[in-house]
């Protein structure tokens, strides 16, 4: 309710209370009877009592307005025992005016005036119905006791149900205050104060019963109990008010600093009797505004609503100087008395001391929130780290929620550190941050990416209805990381392999990282994009850790050792090459295949020596062969990360040149991966050994991502197709399209075709009759060590030394296609 509506309904209201007290005293006027003379002095006496009874000693502060407690009723009740009906009312009329004929305010001179008079002909009509009735003459005769206090009781309670009516009504509308409120204000003081009236008023009437003029003492009588009424008042308001101090400064020991505010705004206004409290704090531009029991504002201090009214402020102090205001808003002017004054300082320091608690607790809630935050994510990209992603899988571990499977997609950014080195790590970042962000638009509610360090990523897959979603979901957000990222103007392409693993029924989350990392080991080996972790494969085992502390002990004392399998020609059945298989014949748990434990040794810094000691047999093993008449080339599987090794080329080199084999002689065999074929560091160590003459041949062609755009990077000399389509060869049109597509694009390019995995006749005619010229497999012979493979190679097949098979046609059969001149030209030992 706005003030201007406040004054119009308290104006009418006055207005109404004015005309009843006008009609009231104008009847009164018409109907008093004459005066005697010697009656004059009585009437006088009697208004000016009740105008000293009516005198504003006891006020109190409501708000913008003071609620007055005179000592009225007993000298009204004196009138209305004494005199007839209507000089009561005009004597009460009279000295009600003659007592605030001085305030400045007609508007309450009116009310006070006119309630007074109502109250009063309430009180004299009830008198007079119980049986009070003073004679016309004004002569004072006694009546009986009972009769006396009977009506003065009555009469009592008619005035003071008609005084707190009013009263109470016009304290509502003018402050506001609830009416019940206003009305319970002091009632207890009030009900004494007019119960000593009644008694007061009955020794009186008795008095005057026996002399009139005994009435005049009744004024320092009535001064006396104002005097008392009023101490008793005030220090009951004391006590009251620092009551509620202590009661309020005890509900502002939160440590929420909203909650500070809160209480101080709407508490405030009650506890000061004012309008509203508003608390503004300086640094945040914030200001909370409220009135009693009811929050008003809480926003900017730009945009709280204005105000009008006479303020009040008291300073809230702080360890590093002002801390904020407060003030207090009054409808009109309002001055503190010294008490208030104190307690307004006093709430003010408390409030002060909550809002630096509040603020502390804020501070140091903040500084714990980003330290678990910390704790918990990835600083860069602000994605989860390793810790809350093992957390988060133990909870659902836990609770093995039915909705659906979840599984661990473990991601690695293939070769990011060549973007560290090229680009810088600004570049690296901004890169780290794009993956980060596109992993995360890429889940769905529920998942959690995290990044592990460096280059990988971790995404936990929850709610899968199948295995398969997962992978499905898994090659969606590789695919999703390979369109170009743009850095500095520059447009980056970065590739990652990623491994799937379903949570496996025990071991928990640890298993499952585990699993994942493997399956993403084995993307990476085959330059897949994904994998998913399958139990057959799953060759980093718990003593996968043990071989790793043993990696340099087998390289010092040789427990490397290399088998071969030889390469043969298809039509003619004679062995053109061999390919080397490494083992590592470990003392305790005999011969261990490439499978059980290549991974460990790349992870490892043996790599380089146990490449070293691969080519040092065989080389070794050539120069052997060659020594026996067998000129035969060997071929040397090569891991992906070996290519990163800048001095690789150089080892390699000279290993050969130790061992005087020429460098046509050493086939190096590459993981078809499109990523290797686009750094640049493997560029360069490809070129500087095709240069040198070493050939190279692309393992597994047509098994990868991107065949044809790894074919044309790297300055292959071979393609070796994989055993899935060479088993598949007689059954399945679709492998036997892959391999004549492959020869015809081998011969385009004049390079030679080497089958693997050859285990039957019929496998072989079928190869030969699709234009491959070589192949190795269990048909001709399994992997074995040099030595026995020398002896094979003397006892030949038919007779003839170097043979393994009979040839497929006799000779002259067969028209050879003329060889066609080219840079890339096939291997002298094999046919074009």
């Amino acid at each position: 309710m706005n003030d201007a509506k406040t004054d119009k309904q308290l104006r009418l209201y006055v207005g109404l209370v004015a005309f009843a007290g006008s009609g009231c005293l104008l009847v009164s006027a018409r109907s008093a009877p004459a005066v005697p003379s010697g009656k004059l002095l009585f009437l006088a006496a009697l208004t000016v009592i009740i105008a000293a009874a009516s005198g504003p000693v006891i006020k109190l502060r409501v708000r913008s307005d003071n609620r007055v407690f005179p000592a009225t009723s007993g000298s009204i009740l004196l009138a209305v025992a004494t005199v007839p009906l209507p000089w009561a009312i005009i004597c009460t009329a009279l000295g009600a005016l003659a007592s605030k004929v001085f305030l400045r305010q007609p508007i309450k001179v009116t009310f006070n005036v006119a309630k007074d008079v109502v109250a009063a002909t309430a009180a004299a009509s009830v008198a007079f119905v119980i049986g009070i009735r003073p004679a016309a003459d004004l002569e004072i005769r006694a009546s009986g006791v009972p009769m006396l206090i009977l009506g003065l009781v009555g009469a009592a309670l008619a005035y003071a149900i008609v005084d707190d009516l009013l009263g109470s009504t016009v304290m509502h509308l003018a402050t506001r205050t609830p009416w019940r409120q206003a009305l319970r204000h002091n009632r207890d003081v009030v009900m004494r104060i007019r119960s000593v009236n009644v008694v007061l008023a009955l020794g009186t009437v008795l008095v005057v019963e026996q002399e009139e003029l005994l009435i005049l003492t009744m004024v320092p009588t009535v001064l006396a109990l104002q005097l008392a009424a009023k101490n008793r008042i005030r220090q009951r308001a004391d006590q009251e008010a620092w009551r509620r101090l202590a009661g309020t400064t005890d509900r502002l020991n939160v440590t929420d600093l909203a909650a500070v505010l809160h209480a101080a705004v709407t508490l405030a206004p009650e506890l000061f009797s004012a309008d509203e409290a508003e608390i503004e704090l300086r640094g945040e531009d914030r200001l909370v505004r409220g009135s009693a029991g009811h929050l008003r504002y809480e926003g900017t201090v730009t945009g709280a609503p204005a105000r009008d009214g006479s303020m009040i402020e008291a300073e809230l102090d702080g360890p590093d100087g002002p801390a904020g205001t407060l003030r207090l808003r009054f409808r009109k002017p309002v001055k503190l008395n010294e008490s208030e004054r104190y307690k307004l300082q006093t709430f003010a320091s408390s409030l002060s001391t909550a809002v630096g608690n509040a603020r502390a607790y804020a501070e140091l809630k903040r500084i714990n929130a980003e330290n678990a935050y910390a704790a918990t994510h990835d600083p860069l990209t602000g994605l989860a780290n390793r810790r809350e992603l093992l957390d988060q899988a133990n909870q659902i571990f836990a609770r093995r929620a039915p909705e659906g499977m979840f599984a661990m997609l473990l991601i690695d950014l293939n070769h990011f550190k060549e973007v560290n080195d090229t680009l810088g790590h600004t570049a690296g970042d901004e890169v780290l941050r794009e993956v980060a962000r596109r992993l995360e638009d890429a889940t769905r509610p529920g998942d959690l990416v995290a990044r592990l360090g460096g280059d990988e990523f971790a995404v936990l897959l929850t709610g899968l209805p199948a295995p398969a979603v997962a992978t499905h979901r898994a090659a969606d957000m590789l695919a999703i990381l390979e369109q170009p990222i743009e850095v500095d103007g520059m447009q980056l392409t970065v590739e990652a392999a990623g491994g799937i693993a379903l949570a496996p029924g025990s071991g928990g989350v640890s298993e499952l990282m585990r699993r994942a990392d493997v399956a993403m080991y084995q993307a990476k080996r085959s330059g897949q994009r994904t994998a998913t972790y399958a139990h057959a494969r799953d060759t980093a085992d718990v003593g996968r850790l043990v071989l790793g502390g043993e990696l340099t002990r087998a390289v010092t004392h040789r427990e490397f050792v290399v088998d071969y399998q030889p390469i043969v020609d298809l039509g003619s059945g004679e062995v053109v090459s061999a390919e080397t298989l490494a083992r590592w014949h470990h003392p305790e748990h005999g011969d261990l295949t490439p499978m059980q434990f290549l991974d460990t040794v790349e992870r490892s810094g043996q790599l380089p020596a146990f490449v070293d000691a691969v080519l040092e047999q065989a080389l070794t093993s050539v120069g052997a062969w060659r020594e026996a008449g067998f000129d035969l080339p060997v071929a040397v599987n090569v891991s992906p990360r070996s290519l990163l090794d800048p001095t690789f080329p150089a080892a390699v080199l000279a290993r050969l040149a130790a061992h005087a084999v020429p460098a046509d002689r050493l086939v190096l065999e590459l993981a078809e991966t499109l990523t290797l074929s686009q750094l640049e560091v493997v560029e360069r160590a490809l070129t500087e050994l095709r240069d040198a003459g070493v050939r190279l041949a692309l393992d597994d062609f047509g098994t990868g991502v991107s065949s044809l755009s790894v074919l044309s990077r790297i300055p292959v000399h071979q393609l070796k197709v994989d055993r899935e389509f060479v088993v598949a060869v007689e059954t399945s049109p679709e492998a036997a399209a892959v391999v004549r597509s492959t020869v015809d694009l081998a011969r385009s390019l004049h390079l030679t075709v080497v089958a693997e995995g050859v285990e039957s006749e019929p496998q072989r005619h079928a190869l030969w009759e699709l234009g491959c010229v070589a192949g190795q497999g269990h048909l001709f012979a399994r992997p074995m060590r040099a030595g026995r493979l020398l002896a094979t190679l003397q006892r030949g097949s038919d007779g003839k030394p170097g043979f393994l098979a009979s040839p497929l046609h006799k000779t002259g059969s067969v028209v050879r296609m003329p060889r066609r001149r080219n840079p890339r030209s096939p291997l002298p030992h094999l046919p074009a």
